[in-house]
This record gives structure tokens, sequence and C-alpha cells, in this order.
């Protein structure tokens, strides 16, 4: 994304700090559109709050690690991909 309403030069000196500090306008409205986006990949009420949100995070990963469907670690990957391996 580039900003229409910045001179170039100027965005190109802030570091990310300095970017979130000034919070322009056209990186408010990406981060508002971001998470509608999550919003509705999860199917959760954007009206939720900061504790809800935790709460139901935290119960999907519950659910997940429950299930086995969890993504494995690097050292896990590595440790069955020597098991795959015929001898």
């Amino acid at each position: 994304m580039v900003p229409k309403d910045a001179n170039v030069f100027d965005v190109a000196k802030l570091t990310l700090t300095k970017l979130y500090n000034k919070r322009p306008t056209w990186l408010d409205l990406a981060h508002k559109a971001m998470d509608e986006a999550v919003f509705d990949a999860y199917g959760w009420d954007p009206s939720m709050t900061d504790e809800q949100i935790l709460g139901a995070l935290l119960a999907l990963n519950l659910e997940r690690s429950a299930s086995g469907d969890v993504a494995p670690t690097g050292a896990e990957s590595e440790e069955q991909s020597e098991e795959d391996e015929p001898e």
C-alpha cells in the first residue's frame, strides 16, 4: 500500500515506531480492514472485547490441540522426516 496523502520521501524516513505513533489514516484503515477480514474468517462478532477474543482463541487452541489438528514444530517435523526415511 502506498499512502496517497503523504510525500513518499517523508514516509521512507519513518520507523515503525514513528509510523504507529503518527498513525496516518491509511494505516488505520488498513488495520480496520484486516480486523474485519479476521473476524469474518473466524466467524466472530466484530464487537467482541479483547478479553472475549483471547478466550475464543484459547478455546480454539485447546480444541485443536485435543483433536491433534496442530502443525508440527521444527523439531517434530525433523523427527518425522527421519522416521520416514528408508534405511
